[in-house]
């Protein structure tokens, strides 16, 4: 039997009852080693001859060991330093997030959108200037000779003339009762007044009396601004819209406010007290209309609001209009 396997049957049992199971695997693999060696000394032959021989040849550690314990030995060496497999451990908790990345690259241009709807109508624009006045034509040629009159029968005539008159005065008196009791005209010396009971924007309001042939209602005197007051109360209302809107705001931020013909505000207005003490303020573009009260008083609203109006006709107009 080698030596080796004596030393452990002799070692083995003895430091197997004395220590514990991890110094009991050093000792045994330094047993092992120790006899490993001692079993390649005495077996080689070549050591035996020429270990202790000057000029010998040197061995090494590996070459003592036999190959056949060579893979014993590290099974042992790795079972000794091995411990056990552990428990698997809690699921850790989620890490922070990490920093944001770098912008990626810029996409690919859309395709260009579809058109869009066909926007509001905008605001009346301010009327032009008059133009100028256009050159003389040429005289045109004359006319040829008349025939002769007859004679002059006066008293047939004043009695037809004297009958026309009176016709004449009976129809005033009809078209006045027409404006002023089926249609309700107010009239001044320069304008007739109609209250137009149709609930209406202010644009589409302005609109309306154009189509008939004049303007919102300009109280631009005390007096046509009375007679338009009192036209809102005999008609049961409290409030109308007139032809007085904002302007666009100037360079100091101030609202200007002028008439639908687009003439300043000059010597007249009836602006309420509430106004007049939030005057500094320039109004608002939803709050640039204006609106008369039963009072006789001028009140900012929003020209969205719907409600009745005032439209103006001139009476020195000719043709056009729905009371010439």
């Amino acid at each position: 039997m080698p030596v080796h396997e004596k030393l452990l049957q002799i070692w083995k049992p003895a430091f197997s009852s004395v220590v514990g199971n991890g110094l009991e695997r050093m000792v045994l693999l330094l047993l092992f080693v120790f006899a490993a060696v001692f079993n390649g000394i005495t077996t080689s032959p070549e050591v035996c001859n020429n270990n202790f021989l000057p000029g010998a040849k040197e061995i090494s550690l590996s070459d003592l060991i036999p190959r056949s314990h060579k893979h014993r030995l590290l099974e042992v060496l790795l079972d000794m330093f091995s411990g056990d497999q552990g428990d698997l451990g809690e699921e850790g908790d989620q890490g922070k997030l990490g920093k944001n990345g770098p912008p990626g690259l810029s996409g690919a241009s859309g395709e260009t959108g579809l058109k869009g709807e066909v926007g509001h109508t905008g605001k009346m624009g301010p009327i032009g200037d008059k133009g100028c006045k256009g050159d003389t034509g040429l005289e045109g040629p004359t006319g040829l000779k008349g025939k002769t009159g007859t004679t002059c029968d006066c008293g047939r005539y004043r009695k037809v003339v004297g009958q026309l008159d009176v016709n004449v005065g009976k129809l005033r008196n009809a078209v006045k009762f027409l404006k002023s009791v089926i249609l309700g005209l107010k009239e001044t010396e320069e304008s007739y007044y109609l209250l137009v009971k149709e609930s209406k924007r202010f644009q589409e309001a302005s609109m309306n009396c154009k189509l008939r042939g004049g303007t919102l209602a300009m109280p631009k005197t005390s007096h046509t601004n009375h007679l338009m007051a009192n036209y809102v109360i005999q008609a049961g209302l409290t409030r109308v819209y007139i032809g007085v809107l904002a302007q666009s705001k100037d360079t100091n931020a101030t609202g200007n406010y002028v008439y639908a013909d687009s003439s300043p505000l000059q010597g007249f207005a009836a602006w309420s007290q509430e106004v007049e003490l939030n005057s500094r303020v320039s109004p608002t573009t939803n709050s640039s209309c204006v609106e008369l009260l039963s009072t006789g008083t001028w009140s900012h609203v929003e020209c969205e609001d719907t409600m009745f109006f005032i439209c103006e006709f001139p009476k020195s107009r000719r043709g056009g209009g729905a009371l010439s």
